[in-house]
């Protein structure tokens, strides 16, 4: 399976390049347009691939107690950075982007300090299940920030795009498709969050209606995402030093 998507990523490189390519040498908008779906379709598969934080959405959503649509806001949250942050990247901040062969595509000062981030967040996640004083709240703006965090580390597709839409002279064509890769890597990350979130509903209820402690499950839960964001935080961390 991840041979399968590693070749279908460099399918995706390949059709990238030649509508972008296109669009510069004829200045065709509708050739634009028809890589408005395809730019979906590509961030959609893309985002199947390692990476893309769907282990960092997981484990904080295993977690805590959001509910549907503030889950799928941490997951959009996620989406639009990781996104983003290649955007911005390719136009204000270039030189952070690893120019070596097998660096290709990556902003390890972003990494480095996404990695640390989520270590911190995960450490004060376990503190808190830690904690026996009463029952804590876990509200949206807690996974918002996860989301923002996690999504750091740029889409190195949207980079790819965007520094070839910029080296064509169509940064407009580069914009225009990062918008697309935003709705494509966005509805992967939801499915992702929705079907977490099915499933850790569906193991507290099995769990309650067993005699188990409502309260105590949701420490434990906590306390053990909040363990696993430390482990991937930290391993990250020290690999990308």
């Amino acid at each position: 399976m991840l041979e399968f998507l590693i070749r279908v990523q460099g399918d995706i490189q390949g059709s990238v390049t030649a509508a972008l390519s296109g669009f510069a040498a004829s200045r065709d908008w509708s050739l634009l347009a028809a890589m408005l779906p395809m730019g979906v379709a590509f961030g959609a598969i893309h985002a199947l691939t390692p990476g893309h934080g769907k282990t960092i959405l997981t484990s904080y959503l295993v977690g805590s107690r959001l509910g549907g649509l503030k889950g799928l806001i941490v997951a959009g949250s996620l989406s639009l950075t990781h996104v983003g942050s290649a955007v911005v990247i390719s136009l204000l901040a270039l030189p952070l982007v690893s120019r070596s062969l097998g660096g290709a595509g990556q902003a390890p000062s972003l990494e480095v300090l996404s990695r640390g981030l989520l270590a911190l967040i995960g450490l004060w996640l376990l503190i808190r299940a830690l904690r026996t004083s009463g029952r804590h709240s876990h509200d949206a703006r807690n996974g918002v920030m996860v989301g923002v965090v996690a999504g750091l580390v740029p889409c190195p597709l949207t980079l790819f795009a965007m520094v070839l839409a910029l080296s064509r002279g169509v940064p407009e064509a580069g914009l225009a498709f990062a918008g697309a890769m935003v709705g494509g890597v966005g509805f992967t990350l939801a499915s992702v969050a929705a079907l977490t979130m099915l499933l850790r509903d569906r193991l507290v209820d099995l769990l309650f209606r067993r005699g188990a402690s409502i309260e105590r499950l949701g420490r434990l839960i906590e306390g053990l995402s909040g363990l696993l964001l430390v482990v991937i935080g930290g391993r990250e961390l020290v690999h990308g030093l």
